[in-house]
């Protein structure tokens, strides 16, 4: 099997770069409970494949940002299996078919303990890699409109899958956001209900944060904006503004505030599709669940060479 000659691979500075050093210490962790929800008792299936060494043959199926591949290591890895990939993390595939697909790698190990990771593996080469590509899309159109600001992610992702889904996002080229609670200060309408006031919630806030954390409050409107600027906001949030209102509205609070240094974010109803219409030089930050919610998966499959 040969590499398929119609990968494009990025020409970004970020193409030749190891993802993997981002994990954290013991993030490995969440591999064994991956795979033992999916066997938590007899593996027939793998009773009758036997153990005897087979080579396997990972195949791109459709058009795509191939990304995951640490995850996926870790995986085969866990079950005495391993990988060689054939294609980098973050390369970009197009016009590929499912009649025709692209061999991205190759995993080589017990039978039985190939089909045991088998189906964990490729769903986690689907999910990563799907968010990747809408990813990828999104930058690609940042380029395209010479946006100079930055497209982020959200918070809203699967429990006990954050990890997967932050890093892919980083692969496809988006901004991941904050990766947790403990990583920025986000003071949202609950917060403020809950404190009385802007100010006094992002005082609160800087009683403990400390000097590294930024302070992000969630605006309705322009009244929350000129306040959350003037209680010491980091980053100011305008949240389902709409595309005009939010680009008239970061203007107007630039224009109030020239001497001061802060972010302007906009979200909220962002899609894939009105990604464009929000770009502005007066806006930062447009973050978007659309980066990671309710992407198409990539098609992956594996095949064991038949034993002759």
């Amino acid at each position: 099997k040969n590499r398929n000659p119609r990968t494009q691979h990025m020409a970004e500075s970020n193409q030749n770069q190891k993802f993997s050093l981002l994990l954290p210490e013991g993030w490995k962790s969440i591999i064994s409970s991956w795979l033992t929800e999916d066997a938590p008792s007899f593996d027939v299936g793998g009773y009758v494949a036997g153990d005897q060494h087979r080579v396997a043959y990972l195949y791109l199926k459709n058009d795509g940002v191939l990304a995951g591949v640490p995850f996926v290591d870790a995986l085969f890895e866990h079950v005495n299996c391993k990988v060689s990939w054939l294609e980098e993390e973050g390369s970009e595939h197009v016009g590929v078919r499912a009649d025709s697909p692209v061999v991205v790698g190759t995993v080589e190990g017990a039978a039985n303990r190939l089909l045991q990771a088998e189906r964990v593996a490729l769903n986690v080469l689907a999910r990563a890699s799907g968010i990747a590509t809408r990813c990828r899309a999104f930058r690609k159109c940042c380029e395209e409109h010479k946006f100079k600001g930055v497209v982020a992610g959200s918070r809203k992702t699967t429990p006990l899958f954050r990890l997967v889904e932050k890093y892919a996002m980083v692969v496809g080229g988006v901004d991941p956001h904050r990766m947790d609670l403990s990583s920025m200060v986000m003071i949202k309408d609950n917060h403020i209900a809950a404190a009385g006031s802007i100010r006094s919630a992002v005082e609160a806030a800087q009683q403990v944060s400390g000097f590294s954390v930024k302070i992000e409050v969630e605006c309705r409107n322009d009244d929350d904006a000129v306040k959350a600027v003037n209680a010491g906001a980091s980053v100011v949030m305008l949240d389902n503004f709409g595309p005009e209102k939010a680009a008239a509205s970061a203007a107007a609070l630039r224009a109030k505030f020239p001497d001061k240094h802060f972010l302007i974010e906009v979200s909220g109803g962002v899609s894939a599709e009105a990604l464009s219409s929000y770009f502005s030089d007066h806006i930062d930050v447009i973050s978007t669940s659309a980066a990671h919610q309710g992407v198409p998966h990539i098609d992956f499959s594996m095949k064991i060479h038949r034993h002759k």
